[in-house]
């Protein structure tokens, strides 16, 4: 049996754009690669709306630091084979204005913390995925679109900056955008199908990385 940790933000905790819910649990990207992996893996779901790469939201009352959350979750759900990360839409959405390349040296933080994680004696390091979310859309959401409106070119981006730190760092790649777009009603959660078609599309990438 393989182990893998799913890292990541709202689209991999499955919020619903038409609802604000959560997806059920066998619609959720995580739980839909699990599946198609028939048993040989088990996947850990760790998304958590909000979720920056290294940046700290000081608009909420939970740490939304993802290289805060990541080394715990290295040790609370070790051995692992995998770590699967996607993060970065929420590090364009600030007042800062973060860009893309931004994003990607947060991201290259979380490929070091997994590299360099001090994992029980007798287990190995994981090896790393590295998946860029879907860029954002258009929405007629007037809240949605005052958050991230203004950053949809920019998560354009993301494939851009994230293919390099992945070959750069020798860790895996993909690209969410390939199979998936955003929901127009809010203009960056993903709907159902969108949601399982980046679950579905791992599948194959997952079972040629762990070679089952």
């Amino acid at each position: 049996m393989k182990h893998i940790l799913a890292f990541g933000d709202s689209l991999t905790w499955g919020v619903d754009a038409a609802t604000d819910l959560r997806h059920p649990f066998e619609v959720r990207w995580p739980n839909v690669l699990a599946a198609g992996l028939n048993n040989e893996a088990r996947v850990y779901e760790e998304g958590m709306n909000g979720r920056t790469t290294v940046f700290p939201d000081p608009t909420n009352t939970a740490d939304r630091n993802g290289a805060v959350a990541l080394p715990i979750l290295l040790t609370t759900h070790q051995p692992l084979d995998l770590v699967i990360i996607m993060l970065g839409t929420n590090d364009i959405k600030y007042a800062n204005r973060c860009t893309a390349f931004d994003a990607s040296m947060g991201m290259e933080r979380l490929i070091k913390l997994v590299k360099h994680h001090d994992f029980s004696r007798g287990y190995a390091t994981p090896q790393v995925l590295v998946v860029s979310p879907p860029a954002l859309v258009k929405t007629k959401d007037e809240w949605f679109n005052e958050l991230w409106g203004h950053a949809i070119a920019e998560s354009k981006r993301f494939k851009i900056h994230y293919a390099r730190v992945a070959a750069e760092q020798g860790v895996h790649f993909f690209d969410a955008g390939t199979v998936a777009v955003g929901d127009e009603r809010d203009g960056g959660h993903l709907d159902a199908a969108n949601t399982i078609a980046i679950g579905t599309a791992l599948v194959p990438l997952v079972k040629k990385i762990l070679g089952i």
